[in-house]
């Protein structure tokens, strides 16, 4: 049975600005690569947390059947917020611990529903730190962004 890892990035051109996410879904058998996918895309007027957020829904949501996985993300706001602060956030009814909105609430709900059916373990990784799976979802997410960048 191969072993499913979800390498994740999103991207953003201004904070907001024009955005994009990425991800390389792989299979690996004995630590060799048996089956590979590219998912990416965009959105004209977003966050790098939101693309962040969109990059491991979209890496969850592409699977067909229920799924034990690997997500590896370079963003410590989707890591913490997926492995620490959701439980509080719902147990507040999407409240903070100061009493505030969860931002990007939509998002948080949507990866919520989207690990319920999977086994998922999360794994930070520094960006921009030559991890080669990283980069390729970081050009991914960039490519995503590209078709709503403003033509100079």
């Amino acid at each position: 049975m191969p072993k499913i890892f979800a390498y994740t990035d999103g991207a953003c051109s201004g904070n907001p600005g024009p955005g994009g996410w990425g991800v390389i879904l792989q299979a690996k058998e004995n630590s060799i690569v048996v089956k590979e996918l590219e998912l990416y895309g965009g959105e004209k007027e977003t966050t790098n947390n939101r693309m962040e957020l969109m990059a491991a829904i979209s890496s969850l949501e592409g699977l067909e059947k229920s799924t034990k996985l690997t997500i590896i993300t370079d963003s410590n706001y989707v890591k913490g917020g997926v492995t620490e602060w959701i439980k509080n956030w719902k147990k507040n009814n999407w409240k903070t611990a100061n009493k505030k909105d969860v931002k990007n609430i939509d998002l948080w709900k949507r990866l919520d529903q989207a690990t319920s059916n999977h086994e998922v373990i999360w794994k930070w990784v520094k960006g921009h730190a030559g991890h080669l799976e990283n980069e390729r979802a970081d050009a991914l997410a960039r490519k995503g962004m590209e078709p709503f960048k403003k033509k100079t």
